[in-house]
């Protein structure tokens, strides 16, 4: 059973296309108004630009600067979703995502609507939400639509322990935002404006630290993040692909309690970084970077200067399940496949990980004026 076709109102909108934005407006008001616990210890939001546009070339989440709270939701397209029905389907599912985005992010109105969504708009900005959309492996081919080059699923990696609770999807949603109450509340508004065409399939929620203005976060291992992200101009070479983009999901449970069994000396040889600093070792120090440390593993000259931009979080399902939610965005998602065959072989740090979820995704260009999300892979 797929979503029903707007019907037109008497002042050029349609019924649809007004409950579509209000289902997200109030779900994000609802989220930006309650008074809990959480959000009374919750420190002040990370300063940054006042809010992410929605409409344009290339999706925001991917090179906006990364917010604090983050929700991956993964769907399946309902059995009966199959064909040129099922494309039907889908695109009526993005036209509502793209209306309720853009006029929720955006302050994007149909003329000559009179209604306003003004405080919405504050909620979503002061939150800096962003929503990212890409498609798993399977969905073109259950719709009959050419696959983009690329789009294949991850290779088996030794050191895999997978899930299916937590792997796979047709289709990946990226929710990220500086408030966790945010994410929520905009996954629960865009499931619902999914209808019977998307099924949720799993879902996972990552966050970042509170960290003192200035300092970097710490990571799940007591380590300051040290990661070096690929520059906008490298970011153009080895992510970014006429708009589009694969993301990578992994979901990493970390073995703490025998990494702190390690004396600090020996934690810093496994990562390859200084402790305090998240510096890597030989930079700066008469150290050298250990030959099977998780630094050297993953260096970039290693693939010819390949590089991945990553948007790392950590998880918290309670004491036995804590770990690192992995999302990489690259041109070529063969690349993350060299990296993590050379990890699970070489890297000393794999010895207290273990990778429980995996999903990859094509990220869909944005959605320009006048058009909505995937408009060009379904046409």
């Amino acid at each position: 059973m797929t979503a029903h076709a707007a019907s037109p109102t008497p002042d050029g909108t349609s019924t649809p296309a007004r409950r579509d934005v209000l289902t997200l407006a109030a779900a994000l008001s609802a989220a930006a108004s309650g008074c809990t616990a959480e959000s009374r210890s919750r420190p002040p939001a990370a300063a940054g630009p006042p809010a992410f546009r929605f409409r344009g070339p290339r999706q925001a989440g991917v090179t906006t600067p990364q917010q604090s709270a983050a929700l991956v939701t993964a769907y399946d397209l309902a059995p009966a979703v199959r064909g040129a029905g099922g494309v039907r389907a889908l695109r009526e599912v993005f036209g509502r995502w793209t209306r309720a985005l853009a006029e929720t992010l955006d302050g994007e109105l149909p003329p000559p609507s009179p209604v306003r969504t003004k405080e919405l708009e504050g909620v979503a900005g002061k939150s800096r939400l962003t929503a990212t959309v890409g498609i798993g492996p399977r969905l073109p081919q259950l719709l009959c639509v050419a696959a983009p080059r690329g789009l294949r699923e991850l290779p088996p990696f030794p050191d895999d322990r997978l899930d299916p609770a937590y792997s796979g999807g047709d289709l990946v949603l990226q929710l990220c935002a500086d408030d966790p109450r945010v994410t929520r509340a905009a996954a629960s508004a865009l499931t619902r404006l999914a209808g019977d065409t998307l099924r949720p399939r799993w879902r996972q929620t990552g966050f970042v630290p509170p960290t003192p203005a200035g300092q970097a976060p710490s990571d799940r291992l007591g380590f300051k993040y040290g990661t070096e992200n690929p520059t906008p101009e490298e970011c153009e070479r080895w992510v970014w692909s006429n708009d589009a983009t694969f993301l990578v999901v992994r979901r990493i449970h970390v073995d703490m309690t025998e990494f702190a069994r390690l004396g600090t000396r020996r934690q810093e040889e496994v990562v390859g970084r200084v402790r305090a600093s998240g510096a890597p070792l030989g930079h700066g120090h008469d150290d050298v970077i250990p030959p099977r440390s998780h630094v050297r593993a993953a260096s970039p000259p290693l693939d010819a200067g390949a590089r991945m931009l990553r948007r790392s979080y950590r998880y918290d399902a309670g004491p036995d399940d804590r770990g690192l939610l992995f999302l990489a965005f690259i041109r070529d998602p063969a690349l993350f496949a060299r990296v993590q065959r050379r990890t699970a072989a070489t890297d000393e740090l794999s010895r207290f990980t273990e990778h429980r979820g995996s999903a990859v995704a094509y990220v869909l260009p944005g959605a320009l004026p006048g058009e909505d999300l995937g408009a060009r892979l379904l046409a």
